[in-house]
């Protein structure tokens, strides 16, 4: 299924891991090492070198001007907000079906985030509710829309251009939520350059992930370059140690950027496969299971390859059964988490059905076609 070269395994009917990443640990370690022995040689271990040099590869991937390494995704989202100014009486528009973080970050900074309802085929925030959740906050008059957050769900590309579109004519800046699609595209252009700021996650099991906790901000706009910098540092400028803003310590550290510059001479490579991995799952599960969408021209980052169905809770129990790995991603809607009970209450169906129906199957770059062959078969024998 691939031109890459898959690693030596055996597997014999059984167990098929979720994540496996001693795989790719293996194939790049000689790298890994020795790009990690050169920062415990120089010994610069916060903003060294390797950060400066990951931060320009990455920019140039995305085709950006900025890219700036910071500590975690979490935290990427945060310092944007606190870079657009965003604070208390301020509404930031959220999907309501992704992970916690994403309102979580809009919390951080006593803002409101306002639940958007997602696409029931792409999983992506829904432009059209979005358009309603605006017009419902305007009409309140209690928030002001200042920005809205996209997330590119399981690696794929949300619909920018619907939303881009919405956000021009209310005011509002795009806030891309990139943290598991680095590597995907739509058209022309690369996740990290479709919206006005676009923040990713390098958490171990990313696409491009490091060994520890690590993200990045990417932007095409200076002046929000420059707050992050100075954000990301105690609100430090340069090396002085006066703070301009209130900041918090928000630096990738070094050893990680070293591990990125590694896994980056892998990645392109990587994102093939788990696009053929995908097409394989697609055509065996067509008309069986119900899967995410992906619009002609897109390429997601499959960070996640996810399934839906109604008797999700059978399957997955048959899936524990046979050995092979699956996960809920995720079991709640953000607008059912109590620490979001406070959040604008609106409808939200589409992201409560997939709360109850998603999950999430095997995907990596080192599975191999055996492995592939063998969720399929098991799934496939289970649901008929």
């Amino acid at each position: 299924m691939s031109s890459q070269p898959r690693p030596a395994v055996t597997v014999a009917p059984g167990r098929v891991a979720f994540f496996d990443l001693q795989r790719q640990q293996r194939r790049i370690h000689d790298d890994v090492r020795a790009r990690m022995d050169a920062v415990l040689n120089h010994g610069q271990f916060i903003l060294g070198p390797e950060v400066e040099q990951l931060e320009q590869k990455l920019a140039a991937y995305a085709a950006v001007p900025h890219a700036i390494g910071v500590s975690s995704g979490r935290d990427a989202l945060m310092i944007g907000l606190m870079a657009l100014g965003i604070g208390p009486g301020d509404a930031v528009f959220v999907p309501a079906f992704t992970f916690a973080a994403t309102a979580g970050a809009v919390c951080s900074v006593q803002a409101t985030p306002v639940f958007v309802d997602v696409d029931p085929d792409t999983f992506n925030m829904d432009p059209a509710d979005l358009e309603r959740a605006v017009a419902e906050v305007l009409a309140a008059g209690e928030l002001k829309p200042r920005a809205v957050m996209p997330v590119d769900l399981y690696g794929l590309p949300a619909d920018y251009e619907a939303i881009g579109a919405i956000a021009v004519r209310h005011g509002l800046t795009v806030f891309s939520d990139a943290a598991q699609s680095f590597g995907g595209r739509a058209g022309n252009s690369r996740v990290g350059g479709m919206a006005t700021i676009s923040a990713t996650s390098f958490y171990p099991t990313k696409p491009l992930g490091c060994y520890g906790d690590g993200g990045a901000i990417l932007t095409d706009d200076d002046a929000i370059a420059d707050a992050v910098r100075t954000l990301r540092s105690h609100g430090r400028q340069g090396t002085g140690d006066v703070a301009v803003r209130n900041g918090i310590t928000g630096r990738l550290d070094t050893l990680q950027a070293a591990i990125l510059l590694a896994k980056l001479t892998i990645f392109d490579d990587e994102l093939i496969r788990r696009d053929e991995i995908a097409k394989a799952y697609d055509a065996a599960f067509k008309g069986v299971l119900g899967v995410q969408k992906r619009p002609a021209g897109t390429l997601s980052a499959n960070a996640l390859y996810t399934v839906t169905f109604d008797g999700r809770d059978r399957l997955k129990a048959e899936l524990d059964a046979n050995g092979i790995g699956n996960a809920l991603f995720y079991r709640l809607a953000l607008h059912q988490h109590p620490a979001f009970a406070e959040a604008p209450k609106r409808p939200l169906p589409v992201s409560e059905r997939l709360a109850n129906t998603v999950l999430s199957l095997p995907m990596n770059p080192d599975l191999t076609n055996d492995e592939v062959a063998r969720v399929i078969e098991v799934v496939r024998n289970f649901v008929g």
